[in-house]
Parts: structure tokens; C-alpha cells; sequence
């Protein structure tokens, strides 16, 4: 990773007069990933009260809370071609309604069955989200901007959960679990129809000037995208395209390294409270606080990663130092979970944990690669199939611990998370290598 191997971005300076819309697109993106991960993680919260009223064992447990992720994975691609092909302004207040509709009758209904079912209806609606995600950054920044604003947006995941998992547990307590559902679910249907207000491409703005427009085209931006890929006849997903996708050593170094990154964000959104309350013996209350913690410190991670990827960019090192370092960096600190193996004071219990998920927040910048290695013609179905390969850890992790764990021992859980993220770091070091958009 040199500082002179590899092509750096073009820094364009902002003229006088430029609008910041592209600011209002970045707020918005967080709010919507606030309420896409409440949507992930209240079944989390709501588990151990659920396997206790079910009498669910912990391979029962794994299953119910991986379900979300066997149709959020295997629709990836399909809603990767999808995103190519539907306006954002359309297909995210879409999904918004539909998984947010499943969320609600999660609340209503009254059988474990049931309760798998609207989990995977969940996993099906929210899978165009984070590809669509990316292409609207890819459209709205330039790329010495970009990381910045995926890091932003994603700080959404920890700031939700680190400051609203402590007001759902209360509630859960004072009313029911199934208010976790109904409440969250309903926060989704409010935000669709705000979304599809305000939400514009940029050639489509009436608030972008043309001077902000340049701005990010000349930044390396895609504000043309539509228009270009509206002069290509519309096509089924091809197998030209998937081999595009499939073949390129480096694409493969960024798929498995999601994999192992978002691993240790599954084992925190599904497991994390079940193991202070199971394992370390916590009343809801107080576990409910403990878990926002490491959310927190993911918070301040995710914040940093993506500004301090940028500065290196600003600096003049070249786009693969300024995007795999904090990756790197963030996965070495992830394995310091293994330190909760070795105490029983639960004061280092969650600062091991908290390390863990900042290291893991710091790394979450992994959609910057997507968004500076995907052909452009296919963007969409790159972020999908990264998406695809790196929430295949949705399914994984959820069962795996299941079954690794027992009734009195988390310790192997904590083992195997370990040995996935050092996979991680090896993927970025030895598969990655030179960032760079593939060519077709």
C-alpha cells in the first residue's frame, strides 16, 4: 500500500455559492439506517422475554434470529438488479412500507411459526436497502467526500441502537415485547412517505445549483448515472454480468472481507443482549444500558473511519491506504473480544466488547471499495452481491453460536468470532490489492 502506486482522486475546490444538498441526502440516508437497523436488532431485544414465553432452547434461538437474514442474503442480487433499474425515490419508501408492515404484525401475532415467517418477510424487503444506499452516495459525493458520508450514514446503525435499545427494553418491561414491534414498524411507514417528498437524483433537484452538481462530477461522483444507463436497452440479469461480478480476484478480497466484518455486527445484533442476560446473569434493566454501550463506542468508530479515510485522501495518499487502513486497523481491534473468555468482572466484560464494536464501527467503511471498484454499468448488482456474500454472516452467526454454545458456556462463541475476523484481515491484505474501478 504505497503512497504512490495507485491512481488518487481529482480534488476539485468548492466555488462560492455552492448549495450542500448533498448534506440533506447524507441526514437523510441516516435516518433511514436508523430505522432499517431498529428494524434488525428488536428481535434481539426481545429474545430473551420470547424464548421464555415459547420455551425456546439456544439452537431454537440461533434459528429464529437468523431467519431475517436467509432471504435478506439470498435476495441480494435480485434487489442489486433491481436498484439498477427502479428510481431510489420509488423503490426505498417501497421497501420501507413493506418490511415495516411485517415488523408491526410481528407484534400482533402469537406463535413462534409465525413470528420466522414475518422475520424472513423482513429480510426480503429491507435487501435493496444498502445497495441503494451506495448508489445514492456514489451519485451525491464526490469521492473525496464519499467515505465521510458512508460513514455518516452508517453511524445510523449505532446511534439507534446504542440510544434507543435502552428506551425499548424499559418499554418491553413496562408493556409487552410486542410493543418493540409495533412502534418500530410504525416509525418506518412515517418515514416512506417523507422519503418519497423530498428525495431527488441530482440532475432531478430543484435545490442542487449547477455549481454543486460540478462539484461532484468533477469529483469523481456519478450524477449522470440515470441518464446514462437509461440509453442501454433494459436487459434480464445476464450471465456476462454475474461473471463481470464473480471473477475479479480483488471484487472476491471485498465480498469475504464483509463476511467476516459484518460477522462480529451479527453477533452484537442478534446474541450480545441474550449473553448478558443468560450468561453474566443481568435483569433486563440494566442489560438493556450495558448493550448501548459498545453501540457507542461502534458510533464514534464509524465517525472516525470515515473521516480519517477521507483526510488521508485530502492528504495525498493514494485511495488504497486512505480505505483498507482503518479497515484493517478496526478488524485487529475487533479480536480483542477474546479477552471476555479470561475474566469475570463484567466492567471489562464491556470494555472488551466495546473495544470489539468500536473496532468494528471503525472498519464500516468497507461500501467507500464498492463504491470506487464496481463497474459503473453495474453498481447495483456489486453492491448486491457484496451485500449477498457479506450477509451470509446474518445466517451464520446467529446458528453457529447456537450451536457452539451451551446452557452454562459462551466461551466458544467468542473463539470462532475471532477466528472469522483474522479470515477478514487476510482477505483485505492478500485478495484486495490495488484499488481501482474494474473495467469490463
Amino acid at each position: 500500500m504505497s503512497t504512490t502506486t495507485e491512481t488518487r482522486p481529482e480534488r476539485p475546490r468548492a466555488l462560492a455559492g455552492t448549495t450542500k444538498v448533498r448534506y440533506v441526502i447524507a441526514i437523510m440516508l441516516f435516518v433511514t439506517v436508523v430505522i432499517n437497523y431498529m428494524d434488525r436488532a428488536n428481535l434481539s431485544v426481545a429474545a430473551p422475554l420470547i424464548s421464555k414465553e415459547f420455551g425456546l432452547d439456544t439452537a431454537q434461538q440461533g434459528l429464529l434470529l437468523s431467519a431475517f437474514g436467509w432471504t435478506y442474503a439470498a435476495l441480494q442480487l435480485p434487489g442489486g438488479w433491481l436498484v439498477d433499474r427502479v428510481h431510489p425515490r420509488l423503490l426505498y419508501p417501497a421497501c420501507l412500507v413493506l418490511w415495516s408492515a411485517a415488523t408491526i404484525f410481528m407484534g400482533i401475532v402469537g406463535s413462534f411459526a409465525a413470528l420466522i415467517v414475518l422475520r424472513l418477510a423482513v429480510g426480503i424487503f429491507e435487501a435493496p436497502a444498502y445497495p441503494i444506499n451506495n448508489k445514492v452516495v456514489t451519485r451525491w459525493f464526490p469521492e473525496r467526500e464519499r467515505a465521510t458520508a458512508i460513514g455518516f450514514y452508517t453511524s445510523g446503525q449505532f446511534i439507534g441502537l446504542a440510544l434507543l435499545t435502552p428506551v425499548l427494553t424499559w418499554l418491553q418491561y413496562v408493556l409487552s415485547w410486542h410493543w418493540i414491534f409495533v412502534l418500530t414498524g410504525a416509525a418506518g411507514v412515517v418515514w416512506a412517505l417523507v422519503w418519497y417528498i423530498v428525495y431527488r437524483n441530482p440532475r432531478e433537484s430543484t435545490k442542487a445549483n449547477a455549481q454543486e452538481i460540478a462539484f461532484i462530477k468533477e469529483g469523481g461522483g456519478l450524477v449522470d448515472l440515470d441518464a446514462t444507463t437509461s440509453k442501454a436497452p433494459r436487459r434480464r440479469i445476464a450471465w456476462a454480468d454475474m461473471l463481470i461480478v464473480l471473477r475479479r480476484r480483488k471484487l472476491w478480497g471485498i465480498y469475504l472481507g464483509q463476511f467476516c466484518l459484518t460477522s462480529t455486527l451479527w453477533f452484537f445484533l442478534t446474541w450480545f443482549p441474550s449473553y448478558l442476560v443468560n450468561y453474566r446473569h443481568m435483569d433486563y434493566i440494566k442489560s438493556g444500558f450495558l448493550v448501548s454501550l459498545p453501540f457507542l463506542a461502534a458510533l464514534v468508530g464509524v465517525l472516525l473511519g470515515g473521516v480519517l479515510s477521507d483526510n488521508l485522501v485530502k492528504r495525498g495518499f493514494n485511495l488504497g491506504l486512505a480505505r483498507k487502513l482503518p479497515i484493517i486497523a478496526g478488524l485487529l481491534l475487533s479480536m480483542t473480544m477474546i479477552g471476555a473468555n479470561f475474566t469475570d468482572d463484567t466492567t471489562l466484560v464491556v470494555v472488551f466488547m466495546s473495544l470489539a464494536f468500536f473496532g468494528n464501527g471503525l472498519a464500516s467503511i468497507t461500501w467507500s471499495l464498492v463504491s470506487a471498484m464496481a463497474p459503473a454499468r453495474l453498481m447495483g448488482l456489486t453492491g448486491g452481491m457484496f451485500n449477498f456474500i457479506g450477509n451470509l454472516s446474518s445466517i451464520a452467526t446467529p446458528i453457529v453460536i447456537g450451536l457452539l454454545v451451551s446452557k452454562t458456556d459462551f466461551a466458544p462463541a467468542f473463539v470462532y468470532m475471532t477466528l472469522i475476523t483474522a479470515a477478514g484481515i487476510c482477505s483485505y491484505v492478500f485478495l484486495v490489492g490495488k484499488v481501482e474501478r474494474v473495467v469490463e
